[in-house]
């Protein structure tokens, strides 16, 4: 049976999920950030080596500025309350995204959750945060053409180009959850997804339990990947 070493969520429905409770989005999204590091920690329980949570994309500016803004807020939210718990489990935190775009306080905050946790050695709760595959591909092609100009690269495989990606120490996502039913990839780790398993579960993010993410690795055992080849018969 093949291990599960990267599980990429799309954690979608916070919005759905407070206006299915008769309240503002922001409840929602706050239910959400607690929903991860319950996850999290579950993930890291049940032997995943890396979990991808797709937390702001490139895309999400467009929204209203009042939600941005308390997205924007959701760091300090989350690594103050439970920065403690994820170095007690021994997670380690990481961010793929355009850092240098968001605003000082958040970014602030996940340097800090970086640094503290570098030191630890089991699963890699890695947030993707102002991030965008498309901006992510084209970003590495551009990278690579200056390196191969200069003399610093040589000619491009997959191997190569893998490692100008911002996923470049983790390895290819194994299966990819989206929540609330909704069953599109939204530009997520397009180039890392090429032979994940898809599963889209009906609950919203913050109703989204152990339960349902063992449910979802359940359907992962259950698949055939073949990577393009045939199984022996």
């Amino acid at each position: 049976m093949a291990s599960v070493k990267h599980v990429a969520i799309i954690m979608d429905g916070n919005g759905r999920y407070a206006q299915k409770l008769g309240k503002e989005r922001t409840f929602g999204h706050y239910e959400g950030v607690k929903n991860v590091r319950d996850i999290a920690i579950h993930a890291s329980e049940k032997g995943v080596e890396c979990l991808t949570v797709y937390a702001f994309s490139t895309e999400n500016w467009k929204r209203p500025a009042k939600e941005v803004s308390y997205l924007m807020s959701l760091p300090r939210i989350f690594f103050s309350s439970y920065l403690k718990q994820l170095m007690e489990k021994n997670i380690r935190v990481t961010m793929i995204g355009r850092m240098d775009n968001i605003p000082e306080e958040a970014r602030t905050y996940f340097e800090r959750a970086i640094a503290e946790t570098a030191g630890n050695t089991g699963m890699i709760l890695n947030f993707a945060m102002n991030y965008g595959s498309r901006d992510e591909i084209v970003e590495a092609a551009r990278r690579y053409a200056e390196d191969f100009r200069d003399g610093k690269a040589g000619e491009l495989d997959e191997a190569l180009f893998s490692k100008y990606l911002m996923t470049a120490e983790l390895p290819d996502v194994d299966l990819l959850i989206r929540t609330s039913g909704e069953q599109r990839i939204s530009n997520f780790l397009l180039y890392q997804i090429a032979y994940a398993e898809l599963v889209f579960s009906p609950l919203n993010w913050p109703e989204f339990d152990d339960a349902e993410f063992d449910r979802c690795l359940d359907e992962f055992y259950k698949r055939n990947r073949r990577f393009g080849g045939l199984n022996e018969e």
